[in-house]
């Protein structure tokens, strides 16, 4: 194994997994499934995308075969709308094909669309076979963590999923490199999310270091997602199903859930939605008397850092922007329930809010203030 592996384990008892992140680890996948015991009597069946596939696929096939393991592989189309039923279907056609059992293991080797669809095939597959996470972007240091996955429905994002964790995360950080600018960008907006919710130092580093960040220098990216892992693991470790701890996760979700879903699943990015919601959600706070002012405007100072959007630049209708929040799974008995930030490093989850004064949020955002959002 390499001597640059950072690792971090997610301590939920029987259920436990680390996540190794490193260089050259694809190299090293057959190594690494062989020390946590997949069989090699039963077939594996690899998820990715048209993106990933062409640059890493053969890289794990290889080391997986030469480990003595039999290799199928699935590749659907990239982007946010691949997240649905119809393709789910389609891996498990593949997964039949290749002559999966219950003994078999799903791997996803891609980012958090391909985590999301692979992990949910594998939570439904048979009733549930074993998961290995392989993550290839920056945003995916989030979502490969924690066992949600999902498909979406055109009313909701994630919707239809389940609680499936992985047997470990393989997380290779020399795929990080062939990653366009925006997607750079958009994984950075769920690293400093982590640091927003419980770290204020770890927000400090990410503003001294955006410049390194967005170079996709090695040693900085290699701490920053040490560090964001670390946060999400700790708090997956408390709450694995999300009863009420774990919810803090979902920073900038309500709103940044809903753009994406108005606005198509394609036109923003994951990581772009999730940044103007954490805006969204320093404004809120600041309404509801929960934090300073100058929440807002470090957050917004923070996201811009790293060339992120801060407001909603599109047209949309407010209408359909709260519509989408009520079909929102953290819309619950009528209320709204927003994660609040009540500090830089600091958030509380808030329940009961009126959805006339998340509207006049919405409606702030569409505007651009920055500060004055009493």
């Amino acid at each position: 194994m390499s001597a640059t592996v950072r690792e971090v384990q997610v301590d939920l008892g029987e259920r436990s997994y680390p996540i190794y992140i490193g260089t050259g680890l694809l190299h090293q996948f057959g190594a690494y499934a062989e020390r946590h015991g997949l069989p090699k009597r039963s077939p594996l069946l690899i998820v990715t995308d048209e993106a990933v596939g062409p640059l890493y696929l053969q890289t794990v096939v290889e080391s997986l075969r030469l480990a003595g393991y039999e290799v199928g592989s699935h590749m659907v189309p990239y982007g946010e709308e691949t997240k649905r039923l119809e393709e789910l279907g389609n891996i498990v056609t593949s997964a039949l094909e290749t002559g999966l059992d219950r003994d078999s293991a799903i791997v996803a080797l891609g980012g958090g669309v391909v985590g999301d669809l692979a992990g949910f095939a594998a939570a439904t597959y048979m009733r549930g076979v074993r998961f290995v996470q392989a993550p290839t972007t920056i945003l995916a240091h989030d979502s490969s963590v924690g066992g949600k996955v999902a498909v979406n429905h055109p009313l909701a994002k994630n919707i239809i999923g389940a609680f499936h964790q992985p047997d470990f995360v393989l997380y290779d950080t020399d795929t990080l490199v062939t990653l366009p600018v925006r997607e750079v960008r958009c994984g950075l907006a769920e690293v400093v999310k982590h640091g927003l919710i419980r770290d204020e130092a770890f927000v400090d580093w990410c503003e001294e270091n955006a410049e390194a960040l967005l170079n996709l220098d090695r040693e900085a990216l290699a701490y920053a997602l040490h560090a964001g892992c670390r946060v999400k693991a700790d708090v997956v470790s408390q709450d694995e199903r999300e009863g009420g701890l774990r919810a803090i996760l979902n920073l900038g979700h309500t709103i940044g859930h809903a753009l994406e879903a108005v606005a198509g699943y394609g036109l923003l990015t994951h990581g772009e939605a999730i940044s103007i919601g954490m805006c969204g959600s320093a404004r809120l706070a600041v309404k509801l008397g929960a934090a300073p002012e100058s929440v807002v405007e470090r957050t917004r100072r923070l996201l811009a850092g790293f060339g992120l959007p801060t407001a909603i630049e599109h047209p949309w209708d407010t209408d359909a922007i709260m519509a989408a929040m009520m079909h929102d799974k953290k819309f619950r008995g009528g209320e709204m329930v927003f994660v609040l930030p009540t500090k830089i490093g600091d958030v509380e989850i808030r329940k009961g809010i009126p959805a006339s004064v998340v509207r006049e949020v919405v409606e702030s955002l569409k505007e651009g203030e920055s500060v004055n959002v009493r």
